[in-house]
């Protein structure tokens, strides 16, 4: 599984950087690092949304406050 964080400058100040480091902690927590490829990219067009995080190509908007959620519903379920 893909997972790539927006850490444009939007995103940036949105706190792109808590949720990568969220998701890092609970790759390692669930012991994903053999499935889970976490990565970075600037722009992917949907400022609009908040910190915009893909699964698989999927596109999700994601917050510091909602990575526990989003982690259990997008990631944990389909690994």
């Amino acid at each position: 599984m893909k997972i790539t964080v927006c850490i444009g400058s939007s995103c940036h100040i949105k706190g792109s950087r808590q949720v990568v480091e969220q998701i890092q902690q609970l790759i390692a927590e669930n012991h994903l690092e053999e499935k889970v490829d976490l990565g970075g990219t600037f722009c992917l067009g949907e400022c609009q949304k908040g910190v915009c995080v893909t699964v698989d190509d999927e596109i999700f908007s994601v917050t510091p406050d909602t990575v526990a959620e989003f982690f259990q519903e997008n990631i944990i379920a389909r690994v």
